[in-house]
């Protein structure tokens, strides 16, 4: 983004740098952004859930491709752990949900407006 230099510049006519998105002065925006600053949307992130297999055959279902810059994944992960009853973790912005929840934790994220796909076996 560019700063506030410009034509109109210590005149009456100058205006604030806004928010291309919600057109928010930048201090006021409540938009998720990158750590590059850029705005990510929940629509922008592509988000892939499958299942793993762990220790002693124990399945776990892993969401990735949410920026964790730009999504709060502590909240996430608590409505999916709430919904699924199952237990959870925030590995290097992966989340991790206890057992084969593959199904339901597609649809709460496409409820959320993340286009969330399955992924692998």
């Amino acid at each position: 983004m560019r700063g506030m230099s410009g034509f109109f510049a210590g005149t009456p006519l100058e205006r604030p740098v806004s928010c291309h998105v919600c057109e928010k002065p930048l201090d006021q925006c409540t938009c998720p952004r990158s750590a590059d600053g850029d705005v990510r949307l929940p629509k922008d992130q592509p988000v892939r859930i499958r299942r793993e297999k762990r220790r002693k055959g124990k399945i776990v279902t892993v969401v990735d491709g949410l920026d964790p810059s730009a999504s709060d994944l502590g909240a996430i992960l608590r409505q999916l752990k709430s919904a699924c009853a199952a237990g959870g973790t925030v590995t290097g912005g992966v989340l991790e949900i206890q057992g084969d929840h593959t199904k339901r934790v597609v649809a709460i994220l496409e409820g959320l407006g993340y286009p969330a796909k399955r992924s692998g076996g």
